[in-house]
């Protein structure tokens, strides 16, 4: 493993864990505001940047996605991603801890299985991490475009089918992909410094999305669902898209059991749904 990678890794470990402890500050701060509505987004705007506890969870999140950039200009995508799908498991543990509550069965499960897909990785990585190609702007594109006519298609039908907090958090994690997406496209340079727009559209959107989730479901369920897919579809584009490559042999064998383990555990610590203490409270915030 070469020092660039090493100090890559590093870096994304300190951002998954300061963005999964701003997800928590943000989830405790609009929950606590009145309704927001993408309807009125200047209001809902104004009543999210006059709220101290909430501004300061999302200059949390910023310098994650400073972090984040850096290691993204060190290592490869999928590599990057597969740390802050593992960094779940933070935010399962600190959201138990601030709940009062034991990790269920389920929970713990995915805790685990994130600590041993980031183990299986740091194994694969004697096998080599090559950052790959460029990849087709074309196809890069076609991948966000419908990353983001998903988003939409869960907003429009979603809400009434797995509920506001759910697809709020699915659509969320879908803008967030095309944010993580673009910002690595971004670090290459020339005139690929164009997707810092769709960066800048991704990470709005999903912000915005995900203060929206906050109000009608947990931290876990709603920030856990996100997290799922902002990392579970970048590490598929870093391999489909952008040609990133995996190790031959054993290592590469490790490689895809760790990517396909922190996936798990964040799909396992994604659960759907509200806890029942509080779904007639979410149930009545979730007009949007």
């Amino acid at each position: 493993m070469s020092i660039s990678t090493a100090v890559a890794l590093a870096l994304a470990l300190l951002s998954t864990t300061l963005t999964n402890l701003a997800y928590l500050r943000e989830h405790e701060a609009a929950a606590a505001l009145p309704v927001l509505s993408m309807r009125r987004p200047l209001h809902s705007i104004r009543l999210l940047v006059a709220d101290r506890s909430w501004l300061l969870g999302f200059a949390m999140e910023t310098g994650g996605f400073l972090l984040y950039a850096a290691a993204l200009a060190l290592a490869s995508l999928a590599l990057v991603q597969s740390i802050g799908a593992g960094g779940i498991g933070l935010l399962a543990y600190v959201s138990a801890r601030m709940s009062g509550r034991q990790l269920s069965g389920r929970e713990l499960s995915g805790v685990l299985l994130s600590v041993l897909g980031l183990l299986a990785l740091a194994v694969s990585l004697v096998g080599g991490s090559g950052e790959g190609r460029s990849g087709s702007t074309a196809t890069i594109l076609i991948w966000l475009g419908t990353s983001a006519a998903l988003a939409l298609l869960f907003l429009l039908l979603g809400r009434a089918l797995l509920g506001v907090a759910v697809a709020a958090a699915v659509a969320g994690g879908l803008f967030f992909s095309i944010g993580d997406i673009s910002t690595k496209v971004a670090t290459q340079g020339g005139a690929r410094i164009g997707f810092v727009v769709l960066l800048v559209l991704g990470y709005t959107l999903g912000t915005v999305l995900l203060q929206l989730g906050y109000q009608a479901g947990g931290a876990l369920t709603v920030a856990g669902l996100a997290t799922l897919l902002t990392n579970a579809l970048p590490i598929a584009a870093g391999t489909i898209v952008l040609a990133e490559p995996v190790p031959s042999g054993a290592f590469g064998g490790v490689r895809v059991l760790a990517f396909a383990a922190v996936t798990a555990g964040a799909f396992l610590l994604a659960r759907p749904g509200v806890n029942p203490a509080t779904a007639d409270t979410a149930a009545g915030r979730a007009t949007t």
